[in-house]
């Protein structure tokens, strides 16, 4: 047997190798297209294990026309053509656990960097370490205790993240109609029926929600209009979730106050970006309001471990006949090879 990974973030195998064994071969591509992969490794491929830089459409499943299983190295699984993969009998999988803790504490992290104006406080004191040797006062930095958490989504990430805010002294309340009722008693949570109703009443929204067709874009200009003046958006989740030209002109016009971004629609973002262009200016408007970090929520050392001994286990145990776990096209999966 041949499992396959294309596009690797990597040059090392150790982790899959010690999970995987003599039990199949492993191949380990850094691959930025379908052409940098021989057709003749695609074609003998039984499983892939797959980060995104390649979407797995129909395209990259004629090459790979006898894999049985595919696995998105991460969460989020919109770089896999589900049903697509569903139909052809191929089941796909994520790895829904590895990066919880870390996803978790940096959204937290971006808060508490904005609330208790840290990134600026750090830029002042590189500017003029003597004449700034002070605290800030903006419209941001505040304390949190008794401020509303607000979480849009409330999966495993979401319920961790929004435990670590109950821990500050926060009150936390979430939209998600996918839970069933009652869900939320188990950890004191507030439940909202609407995002509307969610976006009005929390001081703090973070967003740990799939990228779907529904969810794409859900953060917009109208959206926006609901929050807060003093409001803060967090995105841990997915770029497309959140509309940044409308986070851009929130900011802008004091709509909101400040907002933590690790993920962007556009990933490495258009340095020509308004929003971009700002920060390089060092505007105004953007002055200890805004944070954004490189899509580096997931990783830590141990994350990253975590998440390729566990992509690798899912990959490796369904070719041996072990039952398939952690499948996100159940609905569309038709015959399984």
């Amino acid at each position: 047997m041949l499992i396959v990974m294309p596009d690797a973030r990597f040059d090392t195998a150790e982790f899959e190798k010690s999970v995987i064994g003599d039990r199949a071969d492993f191949r380990l591509f850094q691959a930025q297209s379908l052409d940098d992969v021989a057709d003749d490794v695609w074609s003998a491929a039984d499983g892939l294990m797959v980060w995104g830089r390649i979407p797995c459409n129909s395209a990259m499943l004629d090459k790979a026309n006898k894999v049985r299983i595919v696995v998105r190295m991460g969460v989020g699984f919109d770089a896999i053509n589900i049903e697509e993969a569903g139909k052809r009998g191929v089941v796909a999988c994520n790895v829904p656990d590895y990066g919880t803790t870390d996803v978790a504490d940096h959204a937290i992290g971006l808060m508490l960097a904005l609330t208790r104006g840290i990134v600026r406080h750090h830029i002042n004191l590189v500017d003029e370490p003597v004449a700034k040797w002070r605290g800030i006062e903006t419209p941001v930095v505040r304390r949190l205790r008794g401020e509303t958490f607000g979480l849009v989504g409330r999966g495993r990430i979401g319920t961790a993240a929004g435990l670590r805010a109950k821990a500050l002294g926060m009150e936390v309340i979430f939209y998600d109609p996918y839970l069933p009722d009652g869900s939320e008693q188990s950890v004191g949570f507030g439940r909202r029926e609407s995002l509307e109703d969610l976006l009005r009443d929390a001081d703090v929204i973070s967003c740990h929600t799939p990228l779907t067709e529904e969810t794409r874009g859900m953060i917009n200009g109208q959206a926006l209009s609901c929050m807060k003046p003093h409001a803060i958006l967090l995105n841990t989740s997915r770029g497309e979730v959140v509309d940044l030209d409308a986070v851009t002109e929130a900011l802008k016009a004091d709509r909101i106050a400040a907002a933590g971004l690790d993920v962007l629609p556009q990933e490495p973002p258009d340095p020509k970006h308004p929003l971009f262009q700002a920060l390089k200016n060092r505007e105004d408007w953007t002055d200890g309001r805004l944070v954004v970090t490189p899509h580096a929520a997931w990783y830590s050392p141990d994350g990253a471990r975590d998440c390729r001994e566990k992509g690798a286990a899912t990959v490796i145990n369904y070719l041996m006949g072990a039952p398939m776990r952690n499948c996100v096209n159940t609905q569309f999966l038709t015959n399984p090879r």
